[in-house]
């Protein structure tokens, strides 16, 4: 079986249910008809029996008794076995039935030799009791089973002959039904083995009929549509990453030539404060890349604990020169759940952002509120489902500066994105952090959304973050955080 073809092993397991299927049909066939045939004789047995009984009882039997028929004999004999009368063709010396097998008190059917009888064999006698008590008497009536066997035979060749044939043609017929079933997971083979052939894009023929193979058709293709935008992206990060890399080492390299060929004349000190910054800019690059890489692969499932929000804005602000970043403190404590670096991290580089963007002040604030995030939020990976509607904690991170375009506030959220007016990559990074944020952000079961600010000017960034209650072991400023 297993070095078949599936059309061939669907064959192999229809023609054996097949064929098992007649054979117990055919089986049960003959059973039921040589029981009815048998039957049959029984019943016109014992119709004769009666009817030879009714003339004994009316002590009127005709001697020969008058029976119908070449393959019946009947006899009528006593309790000692002696022949009170018989048909023309029954013996009138010895009894049918040995007297010791004969009951006088019911109705029996036996099984005697042909030879006894003068039948063809096997013969079906019937004993029927008649008489009285003082001379009781039993009628025998014998009928040949050649018929029935004769018959049960022929069925028998017939069923022996038609079945291989009947199995035969509808395997022939199954064989094309299953081959034109199979015909559209071939061309599915065929569109996919082109698909790999290319290296490309491509889509899979979809049969017109609405069943499991258009429904693998569809999935497949969707699969393949899947496939292909994160091959996509893959490519698209490959190749930014691969831009951003070359930037720093290209400026290493060009200063390592010009020192090198100005030789005493080269400033080292200059030198080497550009070779750190640029070494610095690189390994940040390659930290948010490792980071990203890590937040693909590994789900949310060490460090989780509750967080206290208010205690994470004052250490996170306290990094920052007042002015410009302030903290609007919460009026009471506010806990989160989530990784207390990885929160620290979102409110760092949003802060980051802000700073860099604001004109004269960003102000951080929290507080509780039982608004319910965006259901989605594009990423990477797919769409990620936000919170639903319960409680949560409202963070912000509010500045002055020049605010972002509605239509660009999805799209800073991707990988290696700036937009024009921040594309120096001296002030500006390389494109990671709000891509960070938002990855993030998902891990703790949150969302993020871009808003603007309360001034004319201004971009107020929103964080709903899951609320939970403080219990005894969280009472301190803020464990497993900060």
């Amino acid at each position: 079986m297993p070095v078949l073809g599936l059309r061939g092993r669907l064959m192999a397991i229809g023609v054996l249910g097949l064929t098992v299927g007649l054979a117990l049909g055919g089986v049960v066939l003959l059973g039921a008809l040589g029981f009815v045939l048998q039957r049959t004789v029984d019943t016109e047995a014992f119709r004769t029996a009666d009817a030879v009984a009714l003339l004994a009882a009316e002590d009127a039997l005709p001697d020969p008794l008058p029976v119908a028929g070449g393959q019946v004999r009947v006899q009528v004999v006593d309790a000692q076995g002696r022949i009170r009368a018989a048909s023309i063709d029954a013996d009138r010396l010895v009894p049918m039935v040995r007297p010791e097998r004969l009951d006088h008190d019911r109705r029996q059917r036996l099984e005697v030799p042909a030879e006894r009888v003068g039948l063809a064999g096997p013969v079906r006698v019937v004993a029927v009791p008649v008489g009285t008590a003082a001379d009781p008497l039993t009628v025998l009536v014998a009928r040949s089973m050649a018929d029935v066997r004769h018959s049960t035979h022929v069925v028998r060749a017939i069923l022996l002959v038609a079945f291989p044939l009947l199995v035969a043609v509808l395997a022939a017929v199954a064989w094309r039904v299953v081959g034109a079933t199979l015909r559209p997971v071939e061309a599915l083979r065929r569109g996919a083995e082109e698909i790999t052939g290319r290296a490309g894009a491509g889509r899979l023929p979809v049969p017109a009929s609405a069943d499991e193979i258009h429904r693998l058709a569809v999935t497949l293709n969707g699969m393949l549509d899947r496939l292909e935008s994160a091959r996509i992206r893959q490519r698209a990060f490959v190749s930014d990453a691969a831009h951003e890399l070359r930037s720093p080492l290209t400026n290493i390299r060009t200063e390592l030539e010009v020192a090198e060929r100005l030789a005493d004349r080269t400033d080292w000190t200059a030198v080497t404060a550009n070779l750190l910054a640029d070494t610095d800019r690189l390994s940040r690059l390659v930290d948010d890349l490792l980071l990203l890489a890590r937040l693909d692969e590994t789900p949310p499932s060490r460090g989780v604990g509750p967080v206290e929000l208010g205690a994470l804005l004052a250490e996170v602000a306290a990094r920052y020169p007042s002015p410009p970043v302030r903290v609007e403190s919460p009026a009471g404590p506010l806990w989160t759940t989530g990784n207390g670096e990885e929160l620290r991290r979102v409110l760092a580089n949003l802060v980051d952002n802000a700073v860099r963007h604001a004109d004269s002040a960003v102000v951080l604030a929290t507080e509780a509120t039982s608004t319910a995030g965006p259901t989605s939020t594009a990423g990477p990976a797919g769409p990620a489902v936000g919170p639903g509607v319960g409680a949560y904690h409202l963070v912000t991170v509010t500045d002055d500066g020049p605010g972002i375009p509605v239509a660009d506030r999805e799209r800073v959220f991707d990988r290696f994105t700036r937009l024009d007016d921040g594309r120096a990559r001296d002030d500006g990074g390389a494109g990671l952090g709000l891509a960070i944020v938002r990855e993030l952000v998902r891990r703790a079961g949150g969302s993020i959304a871009l808003t603007d600010g309360p001034e004319p000017r201004g971009l107020r960034v929103r964080l709903l973050l899951p609320a939970v209650a403080a219990t005894e072991d969280s009472r301190g400023p803020h464990p497993n955080g900060p």
